[in-house]
């Protein structure tokens, strides 16, 4: 019995794979946004194949807009996408098409004018400082080695805006509690320094002291600073596990996420009186227009008063 012939990979297939190995090698783009890019460019090159086109330069702007329209109508495989889920698939194909034209692979980047769906805007899900507080207390209870982790997660979570996936990411030697301060490796290996904050120094110093050591001895040895039951750095899911847990004792919303608390952290720095830019260093943002979404919620918390307190708001 013979091996079946092997596929070749057609020009644009191969095209993608350079653009993928681009932003890994050269960009440090996370494994879990290049698995999204390589998900949304292969049903790029399966339209692209469907409609008989093997070649990126024979990519017109009509076949860009027409499958973004596929994208919103849904087809015999796909279900609709929703405007902000199209957008998303659409930056993957004008950022691959973009990229052969700065390498001279394309004379034009059909892509280029091709505009994504408008989304209606989100404003980020924050929770009162009560219900932060509340959170906390409820991450509190114990003196096991799992609370004590707990506590210090969620406290660190809280109190530097970190994404989980910084948090988890974290080493012992990434702290330097003579300064107060951690450090945080973002999106695209973007390291950034943020102050710790007391309560949540207080919480990484008992654990590190007295619950860390205990779970430390059963694993094989790991510069992670918070780890899981076997001593190994703790997974992004079993992070989660803590934060529901301690949601569902404090009697908060099971939909309660690690991102709530980076929203909260931004939302109650901006009502503190913080300035926007210090808050975009904080949260690690590019681009100071990301974290000016987070000035809309405290805007509408401003009308929200004024509607319920001025005599002729209504």
């Amino acid at each position: 019995m013979t091996d079946a012939p092997a596929v070749r990979p057609t020009p644009v297939g191969r095209a993608v794979e350079s653009w993928l190995t681009h932003l890994d090698v050269e960009r440090g783009m996370s494994a879990h946004t290049l698995a999204a890019y390589r998900r949304d460019l292969a049903r790029w090159s399966g339209y692209l194949a469907a409609a008989g086109v093997e070649r990126p330069e024979d990519v017109t702007p009509a076949h860009v807009a027409e499958f973004l329209a596929r994208l919103r109508e849904g087809d015999d495989d796909h279900r609709p996408l929703a405007a902000s889920s199209a957008a998303r698939t659409l930056v993957a194909v004008r950022g691959l098409h973009r990229f052969l034209a700065l390498e001279g692979v394309l004379e034009a980047d059909p892509a280029r004018d091709v505009a994504p769906p408008s989304t209606p805007d989100r404003l980020p899900k924050a929770i009162p400082l009560d219900a932060v507080e509340r959170l906390l207390g409820a991450a509190a209870v114990g003196d096991t080695p799992a609370a004590l982790r707990d506590r210090a997660l969620l406290e660190v979570l809280y109190g530097t805006g970190a994404r989980i996936s910084e948090a988890v990411g974290l080493d012992v030697d990434d702290l330097d509690t003579s300064d107060g301060v951690v450090r945080l490796r973002g999106k695209g290996g973007k390291e950034r320094v943020v102050p710790l904050g007391s309560y949540a120094a207080t919480a990484v110093g008992a654990w590190t002291v007295r619950g860390r050591p205990v779970l430390a001895a059963k694993g094989r040895g790991t510069p992670a600073l918070f780890l899981g039951a076997r001593g190994a750095r703790l997974s992004r899911q079993s992070a989660w596990a803590v934060l529901r847990a301690c949601a569902e004792r404090a009697d908060l919303p099971g939909h309660l996420s690690p991102h709530t608390l980076r929203h909260s952290f931004a939302t109650h720095l901006l009502e503190g009186g913080a300035d926007v830019r210090v808050v975009q260093e904080l949260l690690g943002h590019a681009s100071v227009t990301t974290t000016q979404i987070y000035t809309r919620v405290t805007v509408q918390q401003l009308r929200e008063v004024y509607a319920q307190s001025h005599p002729r708001a209504r």
